[in-house]
């Protein structure tokens, strides 16, 4: 089963984050609280979504994400930030279940791309969206500002001079 994410479940997903960066060897970087997901998820102004998989009562995975916008098409997509399935559920269909669910919003609103990023080594993932169809970006590089340099860029921003 498939559902969006309510306030009851933003413990499970936190600890489904802390196991999805396990899984990728970057423990450490997770900085994510309760709090904060809770405010993300359902504040005032949500800006990123959450569906959750469930097996018989029990929490097997989710998804993340949130909407983006493309000047070349002109309307919305979506980026899915994170989905995972836990270990002993994989297999079951569940990961195609969520991105499914990620197909269905998209065709819904009219939104035309459905985008995420992979590490290069997670060969088991690779292969699960390339069977969906999915088409790796090859021309793109992807970058990231965080922590001080992000900081700088911000300071900079505001002493121009």
């Amino acid at each position: 089963m498939i559902r969006p994410a309510t306030p009851d479940d933003v413990p499970v997903i936190l600890d489904l984050i802390r196991e999805l960066a396990e899984y990728e060897k970057a423990a450490h970087e997770v900085r994510a609280t309760e709090e904060g997901l809770r405010a993300a998820l359902f504040g005032d102004r949500p800006a990123v979504f959450a569906h959750i998989a469930e097996i018989d009562g029990e929490v097997a995975g989710f998804v993340l994400w949130f909407l983006t916008f493309s000047t070349w098409r002109g309307v919305h997509g979506v980026y899915m930030e994170d989905l995972y399935v836990r270990p002993r559920h994989r297999g079951s269909g569940l990961g195609t279940a969520l991105m499914g669910e990620l197909g269905r919003i998209c065709a819904e609103h009219g939104y035309q791309r459905l985008e995420w990023a992979v590490l290069d080594w997670n060969e088991p993932s690779i292969g699960f969206y390339e069977g969906l169809g999915a088409v790796r970006q090859d021309d793109w590089y992807k970058y990231r500002l965080t922590d001080e340099p992000l900081r700088r860029l911000a300071d900079r921003a505001l002493d121009p001079a």
